[in-house]
């Protein structure tokens, strides 16, 4: 290969969506996309090609119609091989953060809701079909939001994280990778599953300020005990790429950080995939190297790849001819890209069969599964008197709030656009569900963020008088709220894509990327909408839609029951309905502990232990509610923990042996239910300062009301090493206790010891 195609194998530089142009005749290659070809006499990979949204610009109308999919896919990869002298396959990568932002993309709930589900087995069944719709269509890797681990909530991308905690971020990572990709690596080649690109790696959660793209002041260890396992467990899971995070870490940006992108996920884990930057990532570097081809060598040599949109990885051959850079690191990226290419079977099968695309996109299975997914990601918080679920005697319902009836308001970021018959609305839900008696009266209430001007404030106390006439004549009033993180087209938006949101904005988009809050209130009048409604005596029922953890201390008390629904997906309204109505019981946990301000942050669980209680004058230092927290329509019964030994020694431990821990729990109501069964341990005496609490396990059970199931955890040296003072992966000896409980609060435990 010449220095010039090997440039071309590591770059990603145009957007997708102007490779093509759709007119009365038809779809055409743009000349911006051949003189792409031609810039490197091939090229690495191809972005969003399907990408359907208000940042593309591409809608129903201009976009690449789902049947013609595969058609123009083939089209694009025709063109690349027969008009470069070597015909190398493109790789064609999508966004996929919970379903294909396509046309006719099935959308899953946001990673909180994936995470709620405490799910894997269902989470790996839901990226299997992801994977297949997007295969399908023709493109060959699936970008997909799982590393990033929620320790500021004032962060706007909050939605695409699937929890604070690492061990459950790594059983949805492995469960995703193994759904998209499958377990053996030969299967990259078949017609249904693609090449998984995890991101970001790593630390976004923890920016400062909960700033997008903020600096991570953490140090080694909290990057690995954090946020490093999500990446490691993807990795061992077979995944075939990495996304690099914009972020720094203790002042090193991810995509020059060559300890993490070689010396970690290389040589200590032995990845053998790619890394690809994240969207125009490279050329922020240009503060810290002065000029395109000092930033591209500085990326590549301390482990990126693939480029992603930015001008400079199109510099490299330059940077070479500059000695900049050694052509042998552009050798090493290129092999990673092509290897990633014949791991496909790319050079074997080219094209995509053309028929499949309309059998796929739009499967009934992957439907059931959506709604099946979304039913498991939603919270039940709170339930006075039982007021849940409702029955016969609520015959008149008033259905309440900003999110009650947009469907886009329930998707969440990195949504394409839909169909005006696609998915259900919490009102259709609400109406599918109901007796055939009740009567249902929706009113608006209140906007999301509308509270500013005279105008605004006129039609609010309008909105919300309607409204409180509503609730006065219902047996219950359903008071849908929360956030937003629904794009407008004609909106702002930055080179990579994120939101431009400034100061004081009347949007009503408060969450997604480049939306970050400094308060985690409920926006707007919302607030007020359910004090008002409240103080008619009608019983309330909250039902949150949103992309973060809100403070609700000031509505907590202002209902009879809560539901914390994240952004449900498509399938969202219907399942919310189920659930009210008692069709289905709530088997959801909370993924993240639910602040009662943002002053009180950090509130995740898994603190560092102080020693002794440090509490906060003003506020109770707990969670309003804690993380795997969650509430259901029967009762259960915890037993007495049994341990098969009380003490092992490291040796033991070293040659294979485990803890065993076993609990019966007892389903002491009167319907089944699923309840998520969790192990936690606190550990002393070990070497380092160790952490409150540390989920280790869980395990999700259905139970007959009535039945007994016992579930058993084993406990072994992998989940009780540590990093030790010197930074080594260890079994040290200590004391530890293991609770089993419903969630982090639960206070069964049993000691058990580690020995010399």
């Amino acid at each position: 290969m010449t220095l010039k195609e090997k440039v071309g194998q590591l770059n990603q530089q145009m957007y997708g969506w102007n490779a093509y142009r759709r007119n009365a005749d038809g779809i055409e290659l743009t000349e911006q996309f051949k003189d792409q070809v031609k810039f490197g006499d091939g090229m690495g990979a191809l972005y969003g090609l399907f990408r359907a949204d208000p940042w593309s610009e591409v809608h129903f109308e201009n976009g690449i119609p789902t049947p013609d999919n595969a058609k123009i896919a083939n089209r694009v990869q025709r063109y690349v091989m027969e008009n470069t002298r070597l015909g190398i396959p493109v790789l064609l990568s999508e966004e996929s953060p919970h379903g294909h932002q396509a046309l006719d993309g099935t959308l899953l709930p946001v990673n909180l809701g994936i995470g709620s589900t405490w799910n894997p087995d269902l989470i790996a069944q839901a990226y299997a079909h992801v994977a297949a719709e997007i295969r399908a269509r023709g493109a060959h890797l699936g970008l997909v939001s799982t590393l990033d681990i929620l320790h500021d909530p004032r962060w706007g991308r909050t939605e695409e994280c699937y929890g604070e905690d690492p061990y459950l971020a790594s059983r949805m990572t492995s469960a995703v990778v193994i759904g998209m990709q499958g377990t053996d690596s030969e299967q990259l080649k078949s017609p249904d599953k693609v090449a998984v690109i995890l991101k970001h790696l790593c630390a976004q959660g923890t920016g400062l300020g909960g700033r997008n793209a903020g600096p991570a002041s953490i140090g080694e260890r909290e990057l690995r005990e954090i946020h490093l396992p999500a990446a490691k467990a993807g990795i061992e899971a077979g995944a075939a790429g990495c996304m690099a995070a914009y972020n720094e870490i203790d002042g090193i940006p991810c995509h020059v950080n060559e300890k993490l992108l070689t010396g970690i996920l290389r040589e200590e884990w032995g990845f053998e995939g790619i890394v690809m930057a994240d969207g125009c990532a490279l050329d922020r570097l240009l503060a810290l190297t002065g000029n395109y081809e000092a930033a591209a060598a500085l990326a590549l040599t301390s482990g990126v790849d693939l480029s992603l949109w930015d001008t400079a990885f199109t510099t490299l051959e330059q940077a070479v001819k500059q000695g900049e850079v050694e052509e042998t690191y552009i050798d090493r990226a290129v092999e990673r890209v092509l290897r990633l290419k014949f791991r496909l079977g790319l050079f074997d099968q080219p094209y995509t069969d053309e028929r499949l695309a309309e059998s796929v996109v739009g499967n009934p299975d992957f439907r059931r599964i959506n709604l099946q997914v979304a039913r498991e990601s939603i919270v039940l918080l709170k339930n006075e008197n039982h007021l849940l679920p409702l029955n016969g005697s609520h015959k008149r319902i008033a259905v309440i709030g900003p999110n009650a009836d947009r469907i886009y308001n329930q998707l969440g970021d990195y949504t394409s656009v839909q169909r005006k018959d696609a998915g259900s609305t919490i009102l259709q839900g609400i109406k599918n569900n109901a007796p055939s008696d009740a009567i249902i009266e929706y009113r608006l209430g209140c906007g999301i963020r509308d509270k500013s001007d005279s105008g605004i404030q006129d039609k609010a106390e309008s909105d919300i008088a309607e409204a409180v006439a509503a609730a006065n004549h219902a047996d219950v009033a359903i008071l849908v709220l929360g956030g937003s993180s629904a794009r407008q087209f004609g909106g702002e938006f930055d080179s990579n894509g994120e939101a431009i949101v400034s100061e004081n904005d009347r949007s009503e988009m408060d969450c997604g990327e480049g939306v970050d809050l400094a308060d985690l209130r409920l926006g707007g009048w919302q607030v007020r909408l359910v004090r008002e409604v409240k103080a008619t005596g009608t019983p309330v029922i909250v039902v949150l839609i949103q992309g973060r953890p809100h403070a609700l201390t000031d509505i907590v008390d202002s209902c009879d029951a809560l539901l914390c629904a994240w952004y449900p997906g498509q399938e969202g309204g219907q399942a919310i309905g189920e659930i009210l109505f008692g069709k289905v019981a709530p088997s959801g946990k909370l993924p993240v502990s639910l602040p009662r301000s943002s002053g009180q942050l950090p509130v995740y669980y898994n603190q560092k232990n102080p020693g002794r209680p440090r509490p906060y004058v003003d506020m109770p230092s707990e969670a309003l509610f804690p993380f795997g927290y969650g509430l259901g329509y029967t009762s259960y019964e915890y037993g007495d923990i049994r341990v098969n030994k009380p003490s092992m020694t490291v040796k033991e431990l070293q040659e294979g042996e485990a803890f065993e821990l076993s609990v019966e729990v007892t389903n002491t109501g009167d319907r089944a239910g699923a309840e998520t069964v969790q192990l936690y341990i606190q550990s002393r005496k070990s070497g380092i300062t160790r952490r409150l609490l540390e989920l280790k396990a869980f395990e999700k059970v259905v139970i007959e009301a009535g039945a007994v199931r016992t579930v058993t955890f084993r406990l072994d040296q992998e989940q009780l090493s540590i990093w030790n003072r010197d930074m080594k992966f260890m079994l040290e000896p200590c004391e530890l206790t293991a609770y089993v409980g419903t969630d982090s609060t639960s206070k069964s435990g049993i000691d058990i010891h580690v020995t010399k």
